[in-house]
């Protein structure tokens, strides 16, 4: 079984598509909306989204060790089936 995180923004409807995608697939992932975080802890996920993406876009979805930034609904099903 392959770990899943989703660092998403509640506002954001790539993000929404993706907690869809991952929902109506009945796959198990973790997520955070980083925009609804108190501000220690925005600052802390913000930091980390830049530092595994290289940038401040949403969504990024890890699945184990692989990095997908934006939703990418082939890239995440080629991921999986890997």
């Amino acid at each position: 079984m392959k770990k899943i995180m989703l660092y998403a923004l509640s506002t954001c409807p790539f993000c929404t598509m993706a907690k869809k995608y991952f929902t109506n697939h009945q796959i198990a992932y973790e997520s955070v909306d980083v925009d609804l975080l108190k501000e220690e802890e925005k600052e802390k996920a913000i930091s980390e989204v830049q530092k595994i993406s290289g940038r401040r876009a949403f969504p990024v979805i890890v699945i184990d060790d692989e990095v997908i930034v934006g939703y990418d609904e082939l890239r995440i099903k080629e991921v999986l089936e890997r």
